[in-house]
């Protein structure tokens, strides 16, 4: 509440000042308390129009000389700022039309929905740089224990990398009390653009599998079903049927 009151204030200054001046056009003091008033609302380029037009009648007057300096070094910090999210702006175009044309030359399909889950700063990106064509991409994935009703999140999925090289570092699963998940005792499958299921290959990179026109990307999230192979027909009969009805 104080800061709108004193903005209020400032707002009301604007206007006596300028019923003030339109009596006396020569009011070096109208200008200064209008300018002022104008700084303090962050209106830049109307207190350094009024400033401007103050010093015009009295060069020498300190107290507008001081304001006018403060204008000028407010005007440079707010075109800095402009300037950098023009930039910004900018190389965020350029890393989209990017990464567009890496994903069509790759040839991989993705989709959006209207409710993408919630990834944080995660997403589909070219690394190391985003604006070289020498990048791979990486994606985000999960990778889903369906059978335990527990999953992984693995934030940069690089396209050479394939689905052991991860589950190297991920397996034992602390809650894996039966031993059920292993290298050599999982299978990996992911689910087709018409709603099946394909086996993903575990020694495979992850290129190969998205390119290969039977997946796709939804949300900018690669899921990979990571089933006990004694499982696997229980589970593949579970999806149709989730399918099917």
């Amino acid at each position: 509440m104080g800061w709108l009151t004193r903005a209020e204030n400032f707002r009301s200054t604007t206007l006596d000042c300028a019923s003030v001046l339109k009596l006396n056009p020569k009011n070096v003091k109208a200008y200064y308390r209008s300018a002022m008033a104008l700084f303090a609302l962050d209106k830049i380029p109307e207190a350094e129009d009024v400033a401007t037009r103050g010093l015009k009648l009295d060069p020498p007057n300190k107290p507008l000389q001081t304001v006018a300096s403060k204008i000028t070094q407010r005007k440079e910090v707010l075109e800095r700022i402009a300037a950098k999210k023009k930039a910004d702006d900018e190389r965020t175009r350029k890393e989209k039309i990017l990464l567009s044309v890496a994903l069509r030359a790759r040839q991989i399909r993705t989709r959006k929905t209207d409710q993408p889950p919630e990834m944080e700063d995660a997403g589909i990106r070219l690394a190391p740089d985003p604006l070289s064509p020498e990048s791979m991409l990486e994606f985000p994935a999960v990778l889903l224990y369906h059978m335990d009703a527990q999953s992984d999140f693995i934030k940069a999925f690089s396209e050479t990398h394939a689905i052991e090289d991860h589950l190297d570092y991920i397996f034992p699963l602390p809650w894996d009390e039966k031993k059920e998940y292993s290298m050599n005792s999982v299978e990996c499958f992911m689910e087709t653009i018409t709603g099946g299921l394909i086996r993903a290959g575990k020694k495979v990179p992850l290129l190969q599998i998205l390119s290969g026109g039977k997946v796709e990307v939804v949300d900018e999230l690669v899921k990979i079903y990571v089933v006990p192979t004694s499982k696997s027909a229980q589970f593949i009969a579970e999806m149709k049927a989730r399918k099917d009805s």
